[in-house]
């Protein structure tokens, strides 16, 4: 597990820079075919579709409904390469590491909360720590618990 967390993060390291760049205003297909001085309608004979098809793609990138099928159609068509992925915010070991954290501090509030019912509260902040940190632990051996609750 986390073997496949810290492979996938390098990977996603080296996309990152990509997550500063902004789709343009009229959308990438639009773009590049202005790019290469290719119409609409050059497009569309490419595709094998009529050139209001064209249009209607291009608008559809825009607005986010376009399928990626059609958009890697699209962008082979326009001699490009679909490069699809999702970039994670932060990498994700840190993700899985801050989610532990808040479910073992819920569960450790829950404890406190019974034992304090029974009268048999911790008072050692140290075996307060320990016992967050053996929550923490468990956590991240079967972290699929980790999305039980939002």
């Amino acid at each position: 597990m986390k073997d496949a967390i810290r492979h996938l993060d390098q990977r996603f390291s080296t996309l990152q820079p990509l997550t500063k760049s902004q789709r343009p205003p009229k959308g990438w297909l639009r773009a590049v075919r202005d790019a290469l001085g290719m119409t609409t309608a050059q497009l569309g004979r490419r595709l094998g579709v009529s050139q209001p098809r064209i249009v209607e793609l291009e608008q559809a990138e825009v607005s986010g409904k376009v399928t990626l099928h059609s958009l890697q159609r699209a962008a082979e068509a326009l001699g490009c390469r679909l490069v699809y992925a999702l970039v994670p915010e932060k990498p994700l070991g840190e993700t899985v590491q801050k989610r532990a954290e808040l479910v073992a501090n819920r569960q450790l509030a829950s404890v406190q909360h019974s034992m304090s019912l029974e009268n048999q509260t911790v008072k050692d902040k140290k075996a307060g720590a320990n016992l967050r940190r053996q929550f923490i632990e468990e956590l991240m051996r079967r972290p699929a618990r980790l999305w039980d609750e939002k």
